[in-house]
């Protein structure tokens, strides 16, 4: 219970005043703090200390009801507390447990009447809880640490019941999972560092008990969290570790062991840019620290920047490890061989010494992987190379300070000199020039990466030229405008199928199919070359041709009317250069319905594919399927759709033994290829589009 905060008399009352006192106190509820507001304003408190033996023991009695308080005032809290006619010492251990110092406490003397604490630390017991707010942290006493004497104004505790020749210790009382009276003892002095935790106690009376809510810090040494950290990495758990390390740097910034061992986390996870990044301020931090140049110098060999990689391998002082610098040696070996035979266009050599630099270590590099998609490039593989450029991470993530050279250019300018290529081959003329730019801006100096920005801005301004001219029908000068173009960059499949377009224009099929053909060779699956081949073979009456060009479109268009239109005509128009009969061949319209078995044996007897759909009109399952028979219909125009009412046409079912419906049968020049008994919708459509090709 909380008094009016005036100091106890010390005047008049003699043991039979303060003894009434006391039974006064102890007829209080049990669950209510037992304390009283003292006055601090002297070095010395008031309060008298009794020798009688009674006085004693009911004061002790009295302290065992002390449970969680707080008070919100100017003044500390004094609480007592105990068990029976003492002090109760316990052996339990905290995590903030009361740390020693080198130094002795001095001894000091007592006035009669008073007890004065025997520490003489240069760092007073305070309390760094929350005293003078609205909650505190009660603890089970301890007879060594337990504060029972006064609270002086400056913070020190004049603490009874020591034990003898202790040695003082730099104590800091603070809130913390331990309980030490009315808050944790941590450490004191700059090295002390806390984790706050979270944290709640229950409350509760008793001399053994301490409650009170609150947020509790845990004593935390960089070391110990670094420990915790390299547990996790042992035990692989790579992102674990590095927030725990992220943690210790958090307490020590200056540490150089703790930027190294981030590293390693963040190798683990795949993220070897930042590692590099987090070993080069280990190294910044302490230059001579050993661990991080072979750290940087194994992360340099995998990202492919073998200069960087030697330079901290063997760094002076530093015993170089043998395996990595055999590694080291075997992708040098083979980056110079890679080299060699890019300067005089030796692809193919490329890519064989490029795969084999990254099987010997180089495991990591996006240059190499750059390296291996200019091959490609070169070899007019340009899907792979795309291929292979999507799937290279973030190039920016990788990008360190390092000044590291690739083919004689820088290696970030390097990788936007051959993206500036790529996008130049796919069409991408703005975004060419934007990856030449960026290569220019980062190596200005190299003269392969200047030589590149003035060709692809040279190109683009001839291909905007070549389409301004074609769309006003000058096809002439369009092709010339194309031409110069290609003159510049010779494997650009998009400059060699508009010439295409305008040599069709001008009716020279043969020189529309010689440049279709060269952008097909550049780019395989080029749908524009590949139709404009198409119709140029149909202008010159190469139905073979023109039909296998419309098939190779139609398989990667299926839903292209144009194209399945085109189809059907080469296929009618082939067929009749044969001498076969093409009478009642139609493209697209409604589902035929069959009234006799003589229509139905002529249907399916036409070229090309027929869908015959044998229903029942009472049938519920044919009315549902009905409308997306008329859809495929239309979607597949080259393909006769049929449809036989088996109870209105059952000569058809008996012949065809249809017993179930709806059912689907498939014939291919009157010859049946597939059978279906209530098939699902996209079962139909597939079989539809596969037997349509």
């Amino acid at each position: 219970m909380s008094h009016s905060g005036k100091p106890i008399s010390e005047t008049g009352g003699g043991v039979d005043s303060l003894s009434d006192r006391l039974r006064e106190s102890l007829s209080c509820e049990a669950n209510k703090p037992d304390f009283r507001e003292l006055d601090l304003g002297s070095p010395v408190s008031p309060l008298r200390t009794h020798q009688s033996g009674g006085l004693a023991a009911a004061a002790a009695t009295s302290s065992s009801s002390s449970s969680s308080g707080s008070v919100s005032g100017r003044n500390p809290v004094a609480k007592r507390s105990g068990s029976g006619s003492g002090p109760t010492t316990t052996n339990k251990s905290h995590s903030g447990e009361l740390s020693r110092s080198s130094e002795s406490s001095p001894t000091n003397s007592s006035k009669p009447g008073h007890r004065r604490s025997n520490s003489g630390s240069a760092h007073p017991l305070i309390y760094s809880g929350q005293i003078s707010s609205s909650s505190a942290v009660n603890s089970s006493p301890r007879s060594n640490v337990l504060p029972t004497g006064n609270i002086c104004p400056s913070g020190k505790i004049l603490k009874a019941g020591m034990v003898p020749n202790r040695s003082s210790r730099t104590d800091v009382l603070g809130s913390g999972t331990g309980y030490y009276g009315h808050g944790s003892i941590m450490r004191g002095g700059a090295a002390a560092k806390t984790e706050a935790v979270s944290s709640r106690t229950s409350g509760g009376g008793g001399g053994g008990g301490g409650g009170g809510g609150g947020d509790l810090k845990r004593v935390m040494e960089p070391e110990e969290v670094k420990r915790a950290g390299n547990e996790h990495y042992r035990r692989g758990n790579f992102a674990e570790a590095l927030s725990l390390y992220d943690r210790a740097i958090a307490l020590s910034p200056a540490n150089a062991a703790y930027r190294s061992n981030r590293a390693a986390a963040l190798t683990g996870l795949g993220r070897l840019g930042e590692a590099v990044r987090e070993c080069e301020e280990a190294v910044k931090l302490d230059p001579n620290y050993g661990r991080a140049h072979h750290r940087l110098g194994c992360l340099f060999v995998r990202l492919g920047q073998v200069e960087d990689a030697r330079r901290h391998l063997c760094f002076p002082g530093l015993q170089p490890d043998a395996a990595e610098l055999r590694k080291l040696e075997v992708v040098e070996k083979h980056l110079k061989k890679c080299t060699d035979a890019r300067r005089v266009g030796d692809w193919k050599s490329v890519l064989r010494e490029n795969d084999s630099a990254i099987a010997a270590g180089a495991d990591f590099s996006p240059q190499l992987s750059m390296c291996r998609a200019e091959a490609h490039l070169k070899l007019y593989q340009i899907d792979d190379a795309e291929s292979v450029v999507s799937n290279i991470p973030k190039l920016d993530t990788y990008m360190t300070s390092s000044q590291s050279k690739f083919f004689g250019m820088l290696s970030e300018a390097y990788t936007y000199f051959v993206l500036a290529q790529i996008e130049m081959a796919f069409g991408r003329f703005e975004n060419a020039v934007t990856a030449a730019e960026k290569a220019g801006k980062i190596d200005p100096r190299n003269l392969e990466v200047a030589s590149l920005l003035q060709n692809v801005r040279m190109v683009v301004r001839a291909r905007a030229r070549g389409n301004d001219l074609f769309k006003s029908e000058r096809f002439t000068e369009a092709c010339l405008a194309y031409g110069d173009g290609l003159r510049l960059d010779p494997s650009n499949s998009v400059l060699y199928c508009n010439r295409a377009a305008c040599w069709f224009k001008l009716g020279m099929w043969e020189h529309s199919i010689e440049d279709c053909n060269q952008a097909l060779c550049i780019k395989p699956n080029y749908s524009k070359a590949l139709l404009r081949r198409a119709a140029s073979n149909s202008k010159l009456e190469r139905w073979v041709d023109a039909v296998r060009d419309y098939e190779v479109l139609r398989r990667e268009l299926p839903d292209d009317n144009e194209v399945a239109e085109s189809l059907f005509h080469a296929q009618v128009a082939l067929k009749k250069s044969r001498g076969e009969e093409v009478h009642n061949m139609k493209f697209g319209g409604e589902v035929e319905e069959i009234l006799g078995l003589e229509q139905f044996r002529a249907a399916i007897c036409l070229p090309g594919v027929s869908v015959v759909h044998f229903k029942a009109a009472s049938d519920l399952q044919c009315k549902q399927i009905s409308p997306f028979v008329d859809t495929l219909c239309a979607r597949y125009p080259s393909i006769n759709f049929l449809k036989v009412d088996i109870e209105e046409t059952p000569a058809v079912a008996n012949i065809e033994n249809v017993k179930i419906v709806p059912t689907f049968k498939i014939y291919k020049h009157g010859s049946r290829v597939k059978e279906m008994v209530c098939p699902c919708r996209e079962m139909l459509e597939h079989s539809v589009r596969h037997y349509s090709f």
